[in-house]
């Protein structure tokens, strides 16, 4: 029997006026965000500034806000999804979805992790890059070499060919030339303001560590592949330590996506704005019919289809 999955996204998906015609059904949920967080939500996503969207303590809450009022209307309207999963930031959403975590925790754990990424490394001093056109394995042999005794390794497994590297800039610099050498049909610097998911990050992991202590998780009541190891996890102690390992660890999405493939996912919905993880997706596997709820005009025809 086919089966069905909601993916979430993360970080980048995010752009002032996002939901606008959205805005009477998705009220209840950003207002419930705008009350844990001490700050108007919808106003600043529909209003800007843009530079402020974009700093990650705001986007993970807005992007995190508008995947689960999504995800939401969806579910009243029937979808029934048999796994769920989320890239990076978008795993908070999904185990929202799986009633794994409730959405109040979730919004303000995400605004403190935005924090502590930001703040675990200094402005300037680490970086990110995209990878096209290279090997997996080839790009992790070249991030070992090129380290010089700094940090740099692979962060991002996105889709087949697309990886993307974190670091010290310098060791960064080193790895883009040296992709370059050995063939990659692109390998550029990301304009992102921290080196996430990698061993940079490990301040802010001690510090997420300290602060998921508090937070009550339950058992999810749909599956939940996570990011650090591609793999289902259901009890509450190990989704909570894999949410630690996440800050400072590579995303595998490739092999997530393989994994629901192998495991009888058809269908394939990403949940929230943009289409960021509908296009890798297709890439990584042509054979997925995979459909995005950007907003709730995307809500019928979607749901519709699910499966037919």
């Amino acid at each position: 029997m086919s089966k069905l999955a909601f993916v979430f996204p993360g970080q980048g998906s995010q752009q002032v006026g996002m939901l606008s015609d959205s805005q009477a059904d998705l009220a209840p949920i950003f207002d419930r965000a705008s009350h844990a967080l001490g700050y108007d939500l919808w106003d600043l996503i529909q209003n800007g500034p843009e530079e402020k969207l974009n700093q990650t303590e705001f986007t993970q809450p807005a992007l995190l806000a508008a995947s689960v009022g999504l995800w939401n209307l969806a579910k009243e309207r029937g979808a029934k999804p048999d796994v769920v999963a989320g890239h990076s930031l978008g795993e908070y959403s999904a185990l929202v979805a799986a009633e794994a975590l409730s959405f109040e925790d979730a919004v303000v754990l995400v605004q403190k992790r935005g924090q502590f990424m930001q703040s675990a490394v200094p402005l300037g001093e680490g970086s990110m890059a995209a990878i096209l056109g290279l090997d997996d394995n080839k790009v992790i042999e070249i991030c070992e070499k090129e380290a010089g005794g700094e940090i740099v390794q692979a962060a991002n497994f996105n889709s087949p060919g697309q990886v993307v590297v974190a670091g010290n800039v310098a060791a960064l610099e080193r790895v883009i030339e040296a992709c370059k050498d050995a063939g990659a049909k692109r390998a550029m610097q990301l304009a992102v303001s921290a080196p996430f998911h990698c061993q940079l990050m490990q301040p802010a992991a001690d510090q997420m560590a300290e602060l998921l202590q508090n937070i009550e998780i339950q058992d999810p009541n749909i599956a939940v592949l996570q990011n650090v190891n591609a793999d289902y996890a259901s009890d509450p102690g190990q989704i909570r330590e894999n949410l630690i390992s996440q800050m400072s660890s590579a995303v595998l999405w490739s092999t997530i996506i393989e994994r629901m493939v192998s495991d009888g996912v058809t269908q394939i919905v990403e949940c929230g704005p943009g289409k960021v993880l509908s296009g890798l997706n297709r890439r990584i596997d042509r054979s997925l019919d995979s459909n995005n709820i950007a907003s709730s005009e995307d809500l019928e025809s979607v749901i519709g289809s699910l499966g037919s």
